[in-house]
């Protein structure tokens, strides 16, 4: 599959998932969870959704022809899905006394690989000047 049309499915899917889960924590999840798990859960559903955006944006503004814009493109992609997912699955193992903590190290690698996804984009934005 075309690396473009990969980024724009997983930005419409993480958009689509960040809305469902968006919705599932306000109203499922509000009672049994404290409000630091909730705000933790917000947090994940808030860079799922800005990312997703990202990915759309970047998915009509890009070729991916180059590794440069593929590097970018791949580290946001799995930089969304270990930071946000990973943070669900805290929260809600977490919630049921069970806290899954061999997650708890794969946050950090996913906002890093986010962090490297921005950089890319700079230095795409930066080689196209």
């Amino acid at each position: 599959m075309e690396t473009t049309t990969l980024v724009q499915i997983f930005g419409a899917v993480y958009g689509l998932l960040a809305v469902i889960f968006g919705a599932f924590g306000a109203h499922a999840l509000k009672k049994r969870l404290t409000p630091e798990q909730h705000h933790s859960f917000e947090t994940g559903v808030k860079y799922q959704m800005y990312h997703a955006l990202l990915l759309m944006i970047l998915g009509f503004s890009f070729d991916f022809n180059v590794a440069l814009e593929k590097y970018m493109g791949y580290s946001l992609v799995l930089g969304t899905f270990l930071f946000s997912f990973s943070i669900y699955g805290l929260v809600l193992s977490s919630s049921k006394g069970n806290k899954m903590r061999f997650l708890g190290p794969i946050t950090p690698l996913g906002g890093l690989l986010l962090a490297v996804g921005w950089f890319l984009l700079i230095l795409n934005l930066m080689y196209a000047i």
